[in-house]
């Protein structure tokens, strides 16, 4: 981790059943809200494993597309699973992005500027880095009020562990995920035609394991969590968290909502 971001970022694949199958879903729409054209020059800031660069590229045929994320090992796994000579993956800080001024036609940003320390300062990057009329665009999670699966691990967390229940509040609070503080940031950071909206996708798992698994791995802020118990801790915190998924029904398939805060505006000349 640097002090550019306060997601905890090891490994693609585990990044992959973290949020990579969720930003892939939360992609689609997201698109729909910002547009895409062909023969444009676009830049993913904090791309990830090159989820809305695939799906970008799925829609329309661009001219460039670069992703920019601060974790190697994400690039990494975008750059292996990338088939178009249009895109590059690289590693970059969305602080400093190391990009022209107005060099891109539309800047993107999914699930990332909550996680980044001083967001005000990548909003200002990316404005600095899109041409004069460009589409500059982001997305975050409503994280405490409309993602009901991450709710259901801090909450259940925190009744058990006091320690829980402080980065439960740092989870639900994090940088421009309240209500309103994601268009007002497109507002100040001084875009036009600012207009912003709410997002829905569905979290589907296929049995408590399928949603336990991420939280054992090494991505993400759950995981960051689980790897400061103990052995008794962390399965009376999995007892406790399967009760909550089961919730009253036997083992298998689930759906919970997601919510996202999502806005767009307009680069001025």
């Amino acid at each position: 981790m640097t002090a550019s971001a306060t997601f905890l970022a090891t490994d693609g694949d585990g990044y992959e059943l973290q949020m990579g199958r969720w930003s892939r879903r939360l992609a689609e729409p997201f698109l729909d809200f910002v547009g895409s054209a062909h023969g444009e020059r676009v830049l993913d800031v904090g791309c990830g494993t090159g989820r809305l660069a695939f799906a970008l590229m799925q829609r329309c045929r661009v001219q460039r597309l670069l992703g920019i994320d601060i974790a190697p090992a994400y690039v990494a796994h975008a750059t292996r699973h990338n088939g178009d000579s249009q895109a590059a993956f690289e590693v970059g800080d969305a602080c400093a992005l190391a990009c022209d001024d107005h060099s891109f036609d539309r800047v993107l940003s999914l699930l990332v500027l909550h996680f980044v320390p001083r967001p005000q300062q990548a909003i200002a990057e990316m404005k600095r880095v899109a041409r004069p009329g460009a589409v500059v665009g982001a997305c975050v999670w409503d994280a405490r009020g409309g993602w009901v699966a991450n709710r259901m691990f801090f909450d259940t967390a925190a009744v058990l562990d006091p320690k829980a229940n402080e980065r439960r509040a740092r989870n639900y609070t994090r940088p421009l995920t309240r209500p309103g503080e994601l268009a007002q940031a497109w507002h100040e950071a001084g875009f036009v035609d600012v207009s912003s909206t709410t997002l829905s996708i569905r979290m589907d798992y296929a049995s408590f394991d399928d949603y336990w698994g991420p939280f054992t791995g090494k991505d993400g802020p759950h995981a960051e969590y689980v790897a400061t118990l103990d052995t008794t801790s962390r399965e009376r915190l999995r007892e406790a968290v399967r009760a909550a998924y089961l919730d009253g029904e036997a083992d298998g398939a689930r759906s919970y909502s997601a919510c996202a805060w999502a806005v767009k505006g307009i680069a001025p000349a």
